[in-house]
C-alpha cells in the first residue's frame, strides 16, 4: 500500500470520526420537549412524540396550536430544527420566536410566511425593544424548508443579535444604544412558536387564502439546544460558550451579504416611502 494511500485513509478516519463525534455531542445537548416546554393552545393539536425528542404542530380550520418554554432566558444562543408545512400552505404562518411580556416587551422573531405549491416561503424576521418593532427584513430560502429539518438559531448577545439559517448569518441587529436605539438586554424572555391561520396578510398581502381541503396542516420540531448564563430557572441548560460575544468574521460577513444580497426581498431600511421623514438611525450604521 502507498503511503499516500494510507495517508487517506487515515484523514477519511479523522474526519468521520469528528462528524460522529459532533453528532453525539449534538444528541446530548439536544433539550426534551417534555420538560422543556409547555403546550400553549391547541389542545391534541400539539403532539410531543418519541419520548421528548419530537414535537408537531398542526392546524385545522378550528384552530392553530403552541408551545412556550418553561424557563426565561436573558441571553443566549437558542438553536431550533423545524420542518416546514408542506404542499399548499397558504395562509399559514409558523412563528418560532422569543419575547417577553406587557406594553413594553422584548421580542425577537423568525416568522415563516407560506405559500402555494411551488412557490418559496417567505421569512419573516424583526425585533422589538420596549415594545417597538417596525424593523422588519424578509428573505426567500436557497432551499425547500418542507423537505427536511433545518436549524434555526438566534444569538443574543450584549452587542447584537444575530439569526442564523444552518448557521449561516441572515441578519445581525447591533445594539446602538450609544445613539439612542434601544437594544433588547434587560428582559427576560421565553421561547414561543405557534401555527396558525393568518390569510387575511400571510400570503401575497391576503389575496391568497388558506386552502382547507389541505388541512390538516403540521411543522415538526425537533434538536432543541439553549446555551445561556443567565436563567430564572435553574432547569436550563447552561454553559459558557462562544456566543457571549459571538460577531461575524470576515467569513461570517461575506455569508451574510450573499444572502443578503441574493434572497431577502424587503428590508425596512429600504423603504423610503414607508420612512419619508428619513429612515431609522440604525439603518445609517454598519450591519455587523
Amino acid at each position: 500500500m502507498s503511503s499516500s494511500s494510507s495517508s487517506s485513509k487515515v484523514s477519511m478516519v479523522l474526519i468521520l470520526s469528528l462528524v460522529i463525534t459532533s453528532l453525539m455531542a449534538m444528541t446530548a445537548s439536544a433539550g426534551n420537549f417534555f420538560q422543556d416546554f409547555d403546550v400553549t393552545f391547541g389542545d391534541q393539536r400539539a403532539k410531543i412524540l418519541n419520548g421528548g425528542q419530537l414535537l408537531t404542530l398542526n392546524l385545522d380550520k378550528a384552530s392553530g396550536s403552541g408551545f412556550k418554554s418553561k424557563n426565561e432566558y436573558l441571553l443566549g444562543r437558542i438553536d431550533m430544527q423545524i420542518k416546514l408545512v408542506s404542499g399548499n400552505s397558504a395562509g399559514t404562518v409558523t412563528a418560532y420566536y422569543l419575547s417577553s411580556e406587557g406594553p413594553t416587551h422584548d421580542e425577537i422573531d423568525f416568522e415563516f410566511l407560506g405559500n402555494l405549491s411551488g412557490d418559496p416561503y417567505t421569512l419573516h424576521t424583526n425585533v422589538f425593544s420596549q415594545g417597538k418593532g417596525n424593523r422588519e427584513q424578509q428573505f426567500h430560502l436557497w432551499f425547500d424548508p418542507t423537505k427536511a429539518f433545518h436549524t434555526y438559531s438566534i444569538v443574543w448577545n450584549s452587542q447584537r443579535i444575530i439569526f442564523l439559517v444552518d448557521n449561516i448569518p441572515i441578519r445581525v441587529f447591533t445594539n446602538l444604544e450609544t445613539i439612542g436605539v434601544p437594544f433588547p438586554k434587560s428582559q427576560p424572555m421565553r421561547i414561543y412558536s405557534s401555527l396558525w391561520n393568518a390569510d387575511d396578510w400571510a400570503t401575497r398581502g391576503g389575496l391568497v387564502k388558506t386552502d382547507w381541503t389541505q388541512a390538516p396542516f403540521t411543522a415538526s420540531y425537533r434538536n432543541f439546544k439553549v446555551s445561556t448564563t443567565t436563567s430564572t430557572s435553574t432547569n436550563s441548560l447552561t454553559e459558557q460558550s462562544a456566543w457571549q460575544t459571538q460577531g461575524l468574521d470576515a467569513a461570517g460577513r461575506n455569508r451574510l451579504r450573499w444572502v443578503q444580497q441574493k434572497f431577502m426581498v424587503y428590508n425596512y431600511c429600504s423603504d423610503l416611502k414607508r420612512f419619508p421623514q428619513g429612515l431609522p438611525v440604525e439603518c445609517r450604521r454598519s450591519r455587523f
